[in-house]
């Protein structure tokens, strides 16, 4: 076997291993969240909101614009799992937080999720930051 194609069934392996590892982590979620009617990014907005965040910090945390939160915030609210508080920082921003019933429901959801909650438990410390290193050599242009 040539050497180009020992490099092309590598990187096919790579990839369908991070497919997999995909695939897992969004079906894990996606039953957890399911389970509180709620949507994966539903439940992921809550998990951001355990303590006082502005909802910017939810929407880095989703990697989604700040605009589209406020729709999942608003749902969240509506069911009574997320409260809006004034900041006592800036009277501009105003501060989301899950509320007791929230915390609850985002204990349950991070119990029914030991993979998607901690996908990378399995590596050492020293192993996590040369994967966050190596991947994040593959983002660089």
């Amino acid at each position: 076997m040539s050497s180009e194609q020992e490099q092309r069934e590598l990187t096919a392996e790579v990839v369908g291993l991070f497919a997999a590892i995909n695939r897992r982590y969004a079906t894990e979620a996606e039953a957890a969240a399911g389970a509180h009617g709620l949507t994966p990014m539903q439940a992921k907005a809550l998990l951001a909101a355990q303590e006082p965040v502005v909802t910017r910090r939810i929407a880095e945390h989703l990697h989604a614009e700040p605009s589209n939160v406020t729709a999942l915030v608003d749902k969240l609210q509506s069911r009574g799992l997320i409260e809006r508080r004034e900041n006592p920082d800036d009277r501009r921003v105003r501060l989301v937080a899950a509320t007791e019933q929230g915390r609850r429901v985002a204990a349950d959801l991070q119990a029914r999720m030991p993979f998607a909650s901690r996908p990378l438990a399995q590596l050492s410390s020293e192993q996590q930051h040369q994967l966050r290193a190596l991947l994040t050599i593959l983002l660089t242009d």
